[in-house]
């Protein structure tokens, strides 16, 4: 029996059985091994191109069952979409279509208009469940999340990770739950008018519990390497089938998880010299698999190439939004007072803060001192929203060596003033978990690896972490966490009792998000728009172009209080009639500040510091 199959390879359920079908070019023979209370084997028959195909009567959702190559011992498949004991353990089918849906008139979500939120399953709440998590959207609802991107959830050895090492590409990791649990968390997002796309890692596979190279060699590439291991094949020898095992990856989460699109991890290390990249593939793919939904698709891109960005009729990868590392790194050289290592090229001007909001990319191919070469694309012609915004991501807490947060490495007014910036740029802004509340919780870098593995983990991560001048004296190596350590593991999870404890800073999240969402200035994301001039050495001004009395100016100083007697600058001439006045402030004592005085008097200008605030026009009080 050869029933109709939906994806080219894997195992696939229909009411008289499973079908499988599986790529192991070079071997003699392929056979399932199906442990079911009469346990029996099924011999694939040979198929041109390596494959391997054949129908397993009665087999049902729920079954476990292994691959066997040749004479070797049974192996798990490599797309198995479910391991309910990881990734050395059996395979169990599945039944995608049994999961009762109620988002028929889910339509999407484009890239315009969103605020992200960067989730780890694990940590996001004390249980680490898809249930648990499902629990808090209504929390992330009222608090103006519009898309979760949750990290990479393809199954990993272990018992906790940050999921950038999987081996079972298919299957959602059991830690987490069923895969069930996974579509109704999604199903849920969904009904509360928030999208889900996921972090998926196509640059490399992890090194415990991988066994695609039993199934062949030519999974991997070896013309390139990556910082992690060996680069997926892309373009060589048997290419196709490896290229077809990452595209039905791609659409098998859209169709039968009903995401909203992926976010790739760092397409930098995705090596390919086809006529179609591979990242042009997956766009295509993507929104292929969607069935007109509409759909969202980030990249990690270091080198910050914009063609990633622009649209395939133009020469580009169609992918919708890039995240923009250099805002980053401005804000925290501005946090910490150090920039050193990878941010060595950056000072926290207000300049760079200016140009990040009118052009995102700050390198767009001038020299960048610490790689001792140019860096970036020009990427002028590139939309607002096509920069994903942070102050905070899971890399970058991991990176300051106690896995601290931006409000524990810096001044509660300089914390709600780049959080206001955050939120009010032009770009598509991303929080990570807890960010919204002044996590105090840390969030370390964790792996649940073999003794071996373990080992080299630790010993890179120290490595990793000496080009930063202050993390690599002696005294900083005893502060470090084991990445290892089940106790890393659990520190790292949210404490929901800091939304009562930094309750004026949530209320303050709130309250920016609610007025970037309703407000036209803040809302358009319309390239050039925007402009902003320097006001002193740690202060500036944004003026959002609306229409006329509905522009808005946003003065940010990072500084002490600044007093300008004459301001020769015609941004912050208010339109003709008018005169500012405070539409919001960071220094609001709901929000833990210390009070605004009114900005513009017929005197002078003074703005306080460690403060952003946002001014409207009102029309000027007319004199008897």
């Amino acid at each position: 029996m050869n029933p109709k199959r939906h994806f080219p390879i894997g195992a696939e359920l229909s009411a008289a059985g499973a079908h499988f079908r599986v790529w192991a070019p070079g071997r003699r023979t392929v056979t399932v091994h199906l442990q079911t209370d009469g346990a029996f084997r099924i011999a694939l028959l040979p198929e041109p191109g390596g494959y391997f195909s054949g129908f397993a009567p009665g087999a049902s959702a729920g079954t476990r069952y292994r691959i066997q190559l040749d004479d070797g011992a049974p192996l798990p498949d490599p797309t198995s979409r479910f391991q309910p004991e990881g990734p050395h353990g059996s395979s169990q089918l599945v039944d995608p279509s049994s999961f009762a849906w109620t988002d028929q008139s889910w339509k999407g979500k484009t890239i315009e208009g969103q605020v992200l939120y960067e989730l780890h399953v694990g940590t996001f709440t004390p249980e680490g469940t898809w249930e648990a998590a499902r629990r808090e959207l209504p929390e992330l609802q009222a608090t103006g999340i519009t898309v979760i991107e949750v990290m990479p959830v393809a199954d990993f050895a272990g018992q906790f990770g940050w999921g950038y090492d999987g081996v079972g590409a298919f299957a959602p990791v059991a830690l987490y739950g069923e895969p069930d649990d996974f579509r109704r968390f999604v199903d849920e997002a969904h009904g509360l008018n928030i999208g889900v796309i996921l972090d998926v890692v196509y640059n490399h596979f992890g090194p415990d519990g991988n066994y695609l190279k039993e199934f062949s060699p030519d999974y991997f590439s070896s013309r390139y390497t990556t910082d992690w291991g060996e680069a997926l094949n892309f373009d060589a020898k048997n290419c196709a089938s490896v290229r077809e095992f990452v595209l039905t990856n791609a659409a098998y989460w859209i169709e039968e998880f009903h995401l909203d699109g992926l976010r790739l991890d760092a397409t930098q290390q995705i090596f390919d010299n086809s006529p179609e990249h591979i990242l042009k593939a997956i766009v295509l793919c993507v929104r292929a698999a969607a069935r007109g939904r509409a759909t969202i698709i980030v990249a990690e891109n270091e080198p910050q190439q914009s063609q990633l960005a622009r649209p395939i009729e133009q020469d580009g990868f169609g992918i919708d939004a890039l995240w923009n590392d250099d805002f980053h790194h401005s804000a925290t050289v501005v946090f910490t007072g150090h920039n050193e290592a990878y941010f060595t090229d950056y000072k926290g001007t207000p300049q760079e803060f200016i140009s990040a909001a009118k052009y995102g990319y700050l390198f767009q191919g001038q020299r960048y001192k610490w790689q001792k070469q140019r860096r970036g694309t020009p990427a002028l012609d590139l939309k607002p929203s096509q920069f994903v915004t942070f102050i905070q991501n899971h890399d970058q807490i991991a990176n300051s060596g106690r896995g601290l947060r931006v409000s524990a490495l810096t001044t509660p007014g300089r914390n709600r003033a780049l959080t206001a910036l955050l939120l009010l740029l032009p770009g598509t802004p991303m929080l990570f978990q807890g960010q919204e509340f002044a996590a105090s919780t840390p969030f370390f870098y964790f792996a649940d690896q073999s003794e071996e593995l373990a080992e080299l983990v630790q010993k890179g991560r120290a490595q990793f972490l000496a080009q930063f001048r202050s993390l690599k004296s002696v005294e900083m190596s005893h502060v470090f966490s084991s990445p290892g350590s089940i106790q890393t593991f659990q520190n790292s999870k949210l404490d929901f009792k800091d939304r009562q404890r930094n309750a004026p800073f949530y209320a303050m999240v709130k309250a920016l998000i609610a007025l970037r969402l309703s407000d036209q200035a803040f809302r358009a994301q319309i390239r050039g728009f925007v402009d902003g001039a320097v006001l002193g050495g740690e202060s500036f001004a944004l003026r959002f172009f609306a229409a006329g009395k509905d522009d808005r100016l946003l003065m940010v100083n990072l500084g002490l209080d600044l007093e300008l007697d004459s301001v020769p600058e015609p941004l912050l001439a208010p339109p003709e009639g008018c005169h500012w006045t405070t539409r919001w402030s960071s220094e609001e004592p709901r929000f833990g500040g210390s009070g605004t005085y009114p900005l513009e008097t017929d005197q002078n200008w003074r703005v306080p510091g460690h403060a952003a605030v946002v001014l409207q026009p009102e029309p000027r009080p007319i004199k008897k």
